[in-house]
């Protein structure tokens, strides 16, 4: 379910401090837990740390960002390969 358009999106208060204290040539990295906080157009140009559960993630924010969740940009697994005949025969197996 969507969020009501009368709330409008949902963005961390301490996240969009934290943006506009920066100035428009400093290129700190902002670390934030914040993954359910949509991009707003405020924070294009911006690298953000995003947590994944274990580290920060550093995503730089470009305007094909804009209405996007933060935690998308940042993925929580680890892809480590899909299975198969291939893959059984390439262990060694039949």
């Amino acid at each position: 379910m969507s969020r009501s358009l009368k709330k409008g999106p949902y963005v961390d208060v301490n996240l969009m401090e934290k943006v506009a204290k920066l100035s428009a040539d400093d290129r700190t990295v902002i670390k934030t837990w914040a993954r359910e906080s949509q991009i707003s157009p405020e924070m294009v140009g911006r690298t953000i740390a995003v947590h994944n559960g274990k580290m920060h993630i550093p995503v730089f924010i470009s305007e094909n960002m804009v209405g996007h969740r933060l935690g998308e940009f940042s993925p929580t697994r680890k892809f480590k390969k899909h299975g198969g005949k291939k893959a059984a025969e390439a262990k060694g197996g039949k």
